[in-house]
């Protein structure tokens, strides 16, 4: 029985640890949360930060793990590549991942490499001269943290002296105190998932994503198929492909998000090396393609063979349990509504809850996921799930 380490052990990395033992695989998993779900499904588990990038390796040496992953959270990625690289596991390349854990790097090398068609960017860190910064720019421009996840501290800024305080806000999302600046894009938002094996890249799917309104721009969900013209959809496995060489991104699960200009404009705005999060593994892919995506990358990460056979041809939508914000006050019969309506509904939600107002993923309390014809019947039938849901709990 080989034995695979799962970084991080949440909600969403759970899904991976069931999908893990239930191929039979003995499961280790770590995190620094005492109570994390996914210790309860692990074969094993050790209480450590993800990111201490030493003492998961201690730990995957002491049980001789055969393969090791990460999945739906950017703070796993160095430390899986890390094991990896010591250990002689497949893995993304260690200094790949140093550089895509910095968005002003990844945005630069792909700059300098035409990968796409996005031109300004700035870092900030605390000693940069962000007044004088701000005289330079071309508005409007979104800031970010360079090493941030789920959209926090992400907002758009459209003038000079507005610029301050929207570093600030990225940078205490960072855990180096960094921030990216980069143009502001008008267009539509999409999210593409591919995995890399031995080389070979597999674009699994381009998927139409959901946000918020500003200031905020978090992801609400996502849908499948994307409806872009085929055109559009070849320009962007274009990119993807050429930033995953630029990048050299050797192995492993890969998400970007990309905005889409009317005029046709490919923009990439963030990548993750690890598999997505919102439902895209356990759900979106497998539902709409067929594609046994978590088991491919946990095939991928003990070198078994894989296979990206496409069965499916389905319509999926899935949207966040994403609220205004309040206490729980009664828990909705989720059965009922689920065979109601015909969804599935995963969430994290217990009376007594105190909920904050939806402005990053870290805000949501789980996803609906409902698979139909259209991507136009499957979204209305989320979001009137949504809308009962939000009206019994509150």
């Amino acid at each position: 029985m080989k034995k695979i380490l799962i970084i991080g052990a949440g909600f969403l990395q759970d899904f991976v640890i069931m999908k893990a033992r239930k191929m039979g695989y003995y499961t280790l998993a770590v995190d620094a949360d005492s109570t994390a779900i996914g210790f309860t499904h692990a074969d094993k588990y050790e209480i450590i930060n993800i990111v201490d990038e030493k003492a998961c390796l201690e730990f995957a040496q002491k049980e001789q793990i055969d393969g090791v992953l990460t999945a739906a959270t950017d703070y796993g990625v160095l430390t899986a590549a890390y094991i990896a690289e010591h250990m002689g596991l497949p893995g993304l390349n260690y200094n790949s991942a140093k550089v895509i854990k910095n968005k002003y790097l990844v945005r630069k090398k792909l700059f300098e490499n035409h990968v796409d068609d996005t031109e300004q960017s700035y870092e900030v860190q605390n000693n940069t001269n962000i007044e004088s910064l701000a005289q330079k720019l071309i508005y409007p421009v979104m800031v970010k943290p360079c090493d941030g996840s789920g959209s926090r501290g992400t907002s758009r800024v459209d003038k000079p002296e507005m610029l301050k305080n929207a570093c600030e806000y990225a940078m205490e999302g960072s855990i180096t105190r960094r921030a990216e600046i980069e143009t502001f894009i008008t267009g539509e938002e999409y999210g593409v998932e591919s995995l890399v094996v031995d080389g070979t890249v597999h674009i699994l799917s381009i998927m139409k994503k959901y946000m918020t309104m500003p200031p905020y721009y978090a992801e609400l969900g996502h849908a499948i198929p994307s409806g872009l013209p085929s055109v559009i959809e070849k320009k962007i496995k274009q990119c993807v492909k050429k930033a995953l060489k630029v990048l050299e991104i050797n192995h492993g699960s890969v998400n970007m998000d990309m905005i889409v200009t009317k005029e046709g404009g490919v923009h990439i705005i963030d990548i993750g090396a690890r598999m997505g999060g919102n439902m895209i593994g356990p759900c979106i892919i497998p539902y709409g393609t067929g594609i046994d995506y978590v088991g491919n990358i946990l095939r991928a990460s003990v070198g078994e063979p894989t296979d990206w056979s496409v069965r499916e041809h389905k319509a999926v939508v899935t949207k966040l349990l994403a609220f205004k914000g309040g206490v729980v006050k009664t828990m909705p019969d989720f059965e009922k509504i689920q065979q109601e309506y015909g969804v599935e509904i995963f969430h994290h939600l217990k009376e007594g809850d105190i909920i904050n107002e939806y402005r990053t993923n870290l805000d949501g309390c789980g996803y609906i996921i409902a698979r139909e014809k259209t991507v136009e019947i499957a979204k209305e039938k989320v979001d009137n799930v949504l809308k009962v849901i939000e009206s019994e709990i509150f």
